[in-house]
């Protein structure tokens, strides 16, 4: 391999680098929840898992203070069916990534 094509070999690789890492800037910041859009999106979940998430049902789960990746998680789960409650199969389903994102944002803010 001559030098000029290991020249052009480097670019190319450091241009695919630099691709993919702005890929996942991309993604990263497209997937960080906000607890103020997640205020208004955990008002239907807060009826079951009390306000804040403080439930005091022990049929409920408290989501306050989860982990966000925890709640994100398990909705996701929810979302896609495999993960089995007819209650919260009909919540998850309508969710999208950023409202997954939200409302985990939101019940973790809210130790």
């Amino acid at each position: 391999m001559t030098r000029t094509e290991k020249n052009g070999l480097l670019t190319k690789i450091v241009l695919l680098l630099c691709f993919a890492a702005m890929a996942l800037i991309t993604l990263s910041a497209q997937a960080e929840g906000s607890v103020e859009r997640g205020t208004e999106k955990a008002r239907a979940c807060q009826v079951c898992h009390g306000r804040g998430g403080h439930s005091t049902n022990p049929t409920y789960p408290i989501l306050a203070g989860q982990h966000a990746q925890y709640i994100q998680k398990q909705l996701r789960a929810f979302r896609a069916g495999t993960r089995k409650d007819p209650i919260m199969n009909g919540m998850a389903a309508p969710l999208s990534d950023q409202d997954i994102e939200d409302v985990a944002a939101f019940f973790h803010s809210n130790s």
